[in-house]
């Protein structure tokens, strides 16, 4: 007997039971998306690749950062100084239980930032390994390799490494550092498919307090997804106008909406 919903013919084993549908539909995603099935059961090998999938996710999340050659990866990279710091957390396993440790500096890090540069700041780089080492590692060095010839004439402070870092671990830091803004690269969390994807986090005028809607994001930075290039073009936009306007998060994005509808308003015959 035929299924009489009118979106029979999209489920889940209908598309199943044609393999080009579902090869079409992968081609545009790394979803799990009509896998075939024995009976009622999904096929040995896709389970086996959910369980790869998922410790990878896991070993991503638990995985250290490799602080030190980080450092001198992004040093040989970008001729920059390179700061090691680390948040409240002792370690990993009370940075994943207390988010809030993850969001400030331990004491010997802060007692590191108490003399800021003497002369002002544009902009402060945070390197976090937020909830993927394997994310940070992997990709900030390229993607600053993009990013910092594009801000020619930009004053940078030192790059911070922060090993058990959150997002906002950025506000103390550039707030120390007196920086105009930060841009915070830290690890997301890993999903079944991406379990290295990069963040990357703007906030104006940062300092202890501040609110994820006072920060625009960039993210999925990855081979995979937004690739470096683009990731480096899309920052360097979203910095210039912060800049210019002096303010990040929803209020910059009511902002950039607005002028897109003006310019398509004047584009109208």
């Amino acid at each position: 007997m035929s299924d009489p919903r009118p979106d029979a013919e999209l489920s889940p084993p209908a598309i199943a039971a044609r393999p080009r549908v579902a090869a079409g539909l992968r081609a545009f995603t790394p979803a799990r998306v009509g896998l075939a099935r024995t009976g009622v059961s999904p096929q040995t090998r896709d389970v086996l690749d959910f369980q790869l999938a998922h410790a990878q996710a896991r070993d991503a999340v638990h995985a250290p950062l490799h602080s030190a050659s980080l450092a001198s990866e992004i040093e040989s990279t970008i001729r920059a100084e390179v700061l090691l710091l680390r948040s409240a957390a002792s370690g990993r396993v009370e940075y994943l239980q207390r988010p809030d440790l993850g969001r400030r500096l331990n004491e010997a890090s802060r007692a590191l930032l108490a003399e800021p540069p003497s002369h002002g700041v544009d902009l402060a780089l945070v390197i976090a390994d937020g909830l993927s080492a394997l994310a940070v590692e992997r990709h900030v060095p390229p993607l600053l390799r993009e990013l910092v010839p594009q801000l020619a004439g930009w004053r940078f402070a030192p790059v911070s490494i922060v090993e058990q870092g959150r997002v906002a671990i950025g506000d103390e830091i550039g707030s120390l550092l007196r920086a105009d803004l930060t841009v915070v690269l830290i690890g997301e969390r890993p999903g079944l498919s991406s379990p290295d994807s990069l963040g990357a986090y703007i906030t104006w005028q940062p300092r202890p307090g501040r609110t994820d809607a006072e920060r625009n994001c960039i993210s999925n930075i990855r081979a995979e997804g937004l690739d470096y290039p683009a990731a480096a073009t899309q920052l360097v936009q979203c910095l210039t106008t912060a800049r210019a306007r002096r303010l990040t998060g929803t209020a910059l994005a009511g902002v950039k909406r607005l002028q897109a509808e003006t310019e398509k308003t004047r584009e109208q015959p």
